[in-house]
């Protein structure tokens, strides 16, 4: 085992655990273990990332001593269960967004992390992308004034399928635990304190998941945030975030590397950092250093907050999952 580098092991063989499951090794860390619904499937895909170990149960992979940190890739109704027997385990948990179904679920997982000193994270790329380090480091040395509002899209066009967790109630479906907590992580980060008044509209499919919504938020300051989102029609993934002298425009925010800023004289700077593609490469790396060095974990508050509004938006829209 190369030394400071952690071993992690990924739960969940779709789309995005491949994608995870690619951007390895980093020089901190290297996938060590894989599981799957079926062994079929782990074994293939181990083949191809050349994964050392497959595991034929999630019990069985988290009693291997090797494994350090668990990444969890598999539907969102299945979340707070695997990360709470991760935790017990003794394992480092990272989660794909949404992390958790609501925040109680979020808030017993933090319990137990912290009464057993490991690191919970939410797998959001927006902390770890490089570009938005540069910006807020932009907009420090800026003199823009307060900021006033934050406008977020975020469209998706995905199939009503109920084999696809995407429009499946008993999945946890809906736009909002799917492409909507990007559009919040983004909205939160900026921020200056967390929303304290939320006014939502939405319209919620015949499955009984959300389809499309707008979100209002407001907080302390007066801040006030637009957020809107579809999951059955194509919108740009786009943040605007203003401020009184200027404003910053980032397309593709969730793995963004190009951000224009346009001052009220209508200057405008164009700039760019890191590679879009390598954003989970970032993810993994980053939290991996976080852990290894015993870091303080800046992120976590954000998925608090987050799923704090979630709760009262779904609330709003008379949204509550069966399995809560």
């Amino acid at each position: 085992m190369v030394k400071n580098q952690l071993k992690w092991a990924i739960v969940g063989t779709g789309t995005i655990a491949n994608e995870f499951a690619s951007q390895f090794p980093v020089e901190n860390a290297s996938v060590y273990g894989i599981v799957s619904r079926t062994k079929e499937k782990a074994q293939a895909f181990a083949e191809k990332y050349q994964i050392p170990q497959v595991f034929d149960e999630y019990s069985e992979l988290l009693k291997e001593e090797a494994i350090q940190v668990v990444y969890i890739a598999t539907p969102h109704n299945t979340h707070h269960e695997y990360i709470m027997a991760a935790l017990e385990a003794g394992k480092h948990v990272v989660c794909e967004k949404a992390i958790t179904v609501n925040k109680q679920q979020l808030d017993d997982a933090y319990q137990l992390a912290q009464r057993k000193n490991l690191y919970l994270f939410e797998a959001m790329t927006i902390h770890f992308m490089p570009l938005y380090q540069k910006i807020f480091q932009w907009l420090a040395e800026q003199n823009l004034g307060p900021l006033k509002m934050i406008q977020v899209n975020f469209g998706s066009y995905k199939d009503t399928n109920p084999n696809y967790y995407y429009f499946n109630k008993d999945l946890a479906g809906g736009a909002l635990l799917d492409i909507g907590v990007y559009a919040l992580h983004f909205t939160r980060w900026f921020l200056s304190s967390k929303p304290t008044e939320i006014h939502t509209l939405g319209n919620l499919h015949e499955s009984g998941v959300d389809e499309s919504s707008v979100i209002i938020l407001r907080n302390k300051e007066n801040e006030l945030a637009n957020i809107s989102l579809t999951f059955h029609a194509k919108m740009p993934k786009q943040g605007m975030v203003v401020y009184e002298e200027g404003y910053v425009t980032i397309t593709d925010y969730p793995r963004s590397n190009k951000a224009t800023l346009t001052k009220l004289s209508g200057e405008t700077v164009t700039f760019e950092e890191g590679k879009s593609e390598q954003g989970l490469q970032y993810e993994i790396a980053a939290i991996s250093d976080i852990i290894l060095n015993e870091k303080e974990n800046p992120y976590f508050q954000y998925s608090l907050d987050v799923l704090e509004v979630m709760d009262e938006v779904r609330k709003q829209w008379g949204l509550k999952y069966d399995f809560e």
